[in-house]
């Protein structure tokens, strides 16, 4: 591959099985002929047995650098004052949508056919941590309050990001999903920037509204009616784990956190510190948060091949890790897919 043609990009192996599905999933993309040129670097528990910093600046600068990385699951240190890794990620460089595709890949389950995405904000609402405690005669902490906050600006980019992405992706439908009935204000601002960009785009994808707690009751009763989905941070959190289930779970579950100078891709299922280490892992949720990756940079030829791959080798049902109902491991899995790539 011609030095031209390369994309530079952070590479954060992680920690528990976060090393082994990273190893497989590199594997995959060297099959390929994936054009990136990686720079590894550490984060999470790794990174504190090497630096005493879950998150060094060595890796920050990497991504500032490459504005593209492919994550593994990390490990947050508890207590010791350590600030989520990937809350920091987010604030540091602005990645402002979290994109979470959920589509079936192991058929024959209850939900089949599911293609939908979820866009949550990633930087405001409940989760800016303001959060505070009231004493309540000798108890210090007799009451704990939270306070959240949604800007205007932030709404209209947010509900923007998944109107372009429908647009772009051949999409015909954006959701609106809010609390708008009870949070006036909070969500109200959201449903209010939502309408008026909305309006931007009609007649080319339609949007609708739902009350985040119908949404999650008609997710699971008919999901198929969602297209996108577009909401605020925690009421993102939550569906987006949900939609997860559908499909089989987080260990099918890839992720983005894009920004307007970054993107961070990766798999939102934990370490798995008990599996470590004993070719036990799937590395799916990794491999399509890749595959995420190769699209974001203009490789859909490869992105394709490798979800034509994935399918193959699913169909078959001759390889695949324990959680897919088989009984082979990640280096059987990954051989077996590297041989059905066209």
């Amino acid at each position: 591959m011609s030095a031209e043609k390369t994309i530079p990009a952070t590479l954060i192996p992680g920690d528990g099985i976060g090393p082994e599905i990273m190893d497989a999933v590199t594997e995959i993309l060297d099959a390929v002929g994936a054009p990136f040129a990686w720079d590894k670097q550490l984060a999470g528990m790794a990174a504190v047995d090497a630096t005493g910093n879950p998150l060094p600046q060595q890796t920050i600068d990497s991504i500032r650098r490459t504005g593209l990385a492919l994550k593994s699951p990390l490990t947050t240190p508890v207590g010791g004052g350590f600030k989520s890794i990937n809350v920091t990620l987010r604030q540091e460089f602005g990645l402002y949508a979290n994109l979470r595709p959920t589509r079936t890949f192991v058929p024959g389950g209850r939900f089949d056919k599911i293609d939908l995405v979820l866009v949550r904000e990633n930087l405001e609402g409940y989760y800016a941590a303001m959060e505070s405690y009231i004493p309540v005669g000798d108890d210090p902490h007799g009451i704990a309050t939270g306070a959240g906050y949604n800007s205007r600006a932030e709404c209209n980019r947010i509900v923007r990001f998944a109107f372009e992405y429908a647009v772009k992706h051949g999409r015909k439908k954006v959701t609106l999903v809010h609390k708008a009935n009870i949070l006036k204000l909070l969500t109200g601002l959201f449903l209010e920037e939502g309408r008026k960009v909305a309006k931007e785009y009609e007649g080319r994808v339609e949007c609708n509204e739902r009350i985040v707690d119908a949404c999650a009751m008609q997710l699971v009763i008919d999901p198929w009616q969602y297209d996108v989905i577009v909401t605020t941070n925690l009421f993102g959190d939550i569906l987006s784990d949900l939609t997860a289930g559908l499909v089989g779970g987080l260990g099918m579950a890839p992720g983005a956190n894009i920004g307007e100078k970054a993107a961070v891709f990766e798999a939102v299922h934990g370490s798995a510190p008990d599996i470590a280490g004993k070719n036990l892992a799937n590395p799916l949720a990794l491999l399509l948060a890749a595959n995420m990756m190769l699209e974001h940079v203009g490789r859909d030829d490869l992105s394709k091949r490798i979800e034509s791959g994935i399918r193959a080798v699913i169909t078959k049902r001759e390889l695949l890790t324990r959680d897919l109902g088989g009984n082979s491991g990640t280096r059987e899995f990954t051989a077996a897919l590297k041989q059905h790539l066209v």
